[in-house]
């Protein structure tokens, strides 16, 4: 007796509810129309957000992925639909994001004929996501679909991207659903070495100033608890990058804060004092290290990572530990012995007291003027004590919110770090209240970065996405301004801008506002933004022409940061 036949499209949404996927993002249109025909009838099992444009629907996927650990989903069309999503991709690749893009194509017999909306989205997307692949047969549909998921979310996590043809949408099969668990000359969890885990340890144990640098990779492996035990039993101090600030807690003793070109002084500084540097999980990007060339030169360095090309890219390493952190760290913890380190520890402070006086205190805490941006984010942070999901867009909102910000959360920090996409901020935040509807979710973003993705508050508005959104509004693409100030002769060239009233576009979506110049104005509109059920926008007037300070010029060594400007 020969199965059931059904149309590609169909094929799609079975293969897709096999995976798990409950949340999809997309946007119809003419080349993937029969797959939004059979979404039709499984709206009961897969919710398909409508974003209002499809760079959204890529960035809504990858805040939906970054806060869940699940695949990130969206669904758009041929042509301009598919080329929308493209930075989407590119972000999610740098920053090792699960997504699978699944684009519409013209039919295969229409292939190389420049038909309408036809563009080659395989070649275009190949060199920026982990897998790219054209599916032009319906019987293909179910082994593509589980080979992607599988690809995306192993390993080191990443995009993929599903060209459908449209005769492949349309075609009969027969189906049955597959589970793609191996790909020959695929390792997304290559051996660990045994003798690579003792020579760490044996370096570990001798260290008299060891440094830990935490990355996102402790996130993506879930081994937030291993980091800790490792940690905690041989007593190393850490810096945390960009996107590892929720790996470990903010006031954890051990924590020192953040690493790079706006972090925080201590780790910077004794990045280039110590004498074994342990990178967990994170990739030695340029933003972290400064200047190669005088970067840890003094210290053994010990390198944890899933993802072979890594090792050595940017900073050579003594002793490379392949594998997932979850499992290397374990290794580690078992065999290194307990250790004090208390001199090294403390002589962290000198440096935490000079930033507080010279930068912290003043921003966060000012007597008198405008209001600053890192007052404002220290408060909301304060409001939501502490356990609220970050997002952020890109700029001095983006460097200001990271600093300030406070974590006691996993998964608590969504912001695009190495692709530095403005505009990431408000969508990504629309999937991240998807991804964990349990958690407030709060996105501040500058006046630069909102207007480039205005558009989604058609999707608040549309999904009652309960979206706290605060505006740092200075009038200004405030980094751009900034580096004007510090490095062209403050010659503002094309960084004022001129701004609409946020309050009536946020009325005319039917989202509550506010706007505070004042100080005194501050708690009271945080606490009614919080208050508030469902979205809401905070418009905060900050200080034109305030710095995100310390700040490690561009070329510089990573242990020389201007205090001020």
């Amino acid at each position: 007796m020969s199965k059931e036949k059904i149309t590609g499209s169909e094929a799609l949404m079975r293969s897709l509810e096999h995976e798990g996927v409950k949340t999809i993002f997309g946007y119809p249109g003419g080349a993937i129309m029969p797959v939004f025909d059979a979404l039709y009838d499984h709206r009961n099992k897969l919710n398909h957000i409508l974003v209002r444009h499809e760079q959204g629907a890529a960035h809504a996927a990858q805040g939906f992925a970054r806060v869940s650990g699940e695949v990130g989903v969206c669904l758009v069309t041929s042509g301009p639909g598919a080329t929308n999503t493209i930075t989407g991709v590119a972000d999610a690749m740098i920053d090792s994001t699960p997504i699978v893009v699944i684009a519409g194509q013209v039919g295969a017999g229409l292939l190389g004929t420049d038909a309408f909306q036809e563009v080659d989205l395989v070649g275009i997307t190949q060199p920026i996501s982990k897998w790219s692949y054209q599916i032009r047969r319906a019987e293909d549909v179910a082994w593509a679909v589980s080979r992607a998921f599988y690809i995306a979310r192993s390993g080191r996590p990443g995009p993929v991207v599903l060209d459908f043809a449209k005769n492949a949408q349309q075609e009969l099969t027969e189906f049955e659903p597959m589970k793609v668990d191996f790909i020959r000359s695929y390792d997304p969890d290559p051996e660990t070495d045994p003798k690579a885990v003792a020579e760490a340890v044996a370096l570990i144990n001798e260290a008299k100033r060891p440094l830990a640098l935490v990355g996102q990779g402790v996130e993506l492996g879930n081994a937030q608890a291993e980091l800790r035990a490792f940690i905690e039993k041989a007593d190393i101090p850490c810096g945390c990058t960009l996107l590892g600030l929720s790996a470990l807690p903010t006031e954890h003793p051990l924590n020192k804060g953040m690493l790079g070109m706006h972090g925080n002084l201590g780790p910077n500084v004794k990045t280039n004092e110590c004498d074994v540097l342990i990178a967990v999980g994170m990739r030695f990007d340029d933003r972290v290290t400064g200047k190669l060339d005088t970067y840890a030169k003094q210290a053994k360095v010990i390198h944890l990572d899933v993802d072979p090309s890594e090792i050595g890219k940017n900073v050579a390493v003594d002793v490379p530990v392949l594998g997932n952190c979850k499992r290397t760290l374990a290794l580690l913890t078992e065999l290194i012995q307990h250790q004090e380190h208390k001199e090294w520890i403390d002589s962290f402070k000198t440096y935490e007291e000079k930033e507080y006086a010279a930068v912290i205190e003043k921003e966060v805490f000012p007597k008198e003027g405008p209001l600053n941006m890192g007052e404002v984010v220290h408060a909301v942070s304060e409001a939501t004590n502490n356990e609220a999901i970050l997002v952020t867009d890109v700029g001095q909102n983006q460097m200001m919110a990271c600093r300030y910000f406070k974590y006691t959360k996993e998964r608590s920090v969504v912001t695009s770090g190495g692709m530095g996409t403005m505009g990431f901020g408000l969508p990504a935040a629309i999937g991240a209240t998807f991804g964990r509807p349990d958690r407030t979710v709060c996105v501040f973003m500058g006046d630069g970065g909102l207007q480039m993705t205005m558009q989604e508050l058609g999707t608040v508005m549309e999904q009652k996405a309960p979206v706290k959104i605060i505006l740092l509004n200075n009038n200004y693409l405030g980094n751009v301004r900034q580096w004007q100030a510090m490095f062209f002769n403050r010659r503002y060239s094309f960084t004022p801008m001129m701004n609409p009233d946020y309050m009536q576009i946020a009325a005319a979506y039917g989202i509550k506002s506010r706007r505070v110049i004042e100080r005194a104005e501050l708690n009271d509109a945080i606490r009614e933004m919080l208050e508030t059920d469902g979205a809401f926008l905070l418009e905060a007037c900050v200080v034109e022409e305030g710095n995100v300070l310390p700040m490690t010029p561009p070329g510089s060594s990573v242990n020389y940061m201007l205090m001020e400007c």
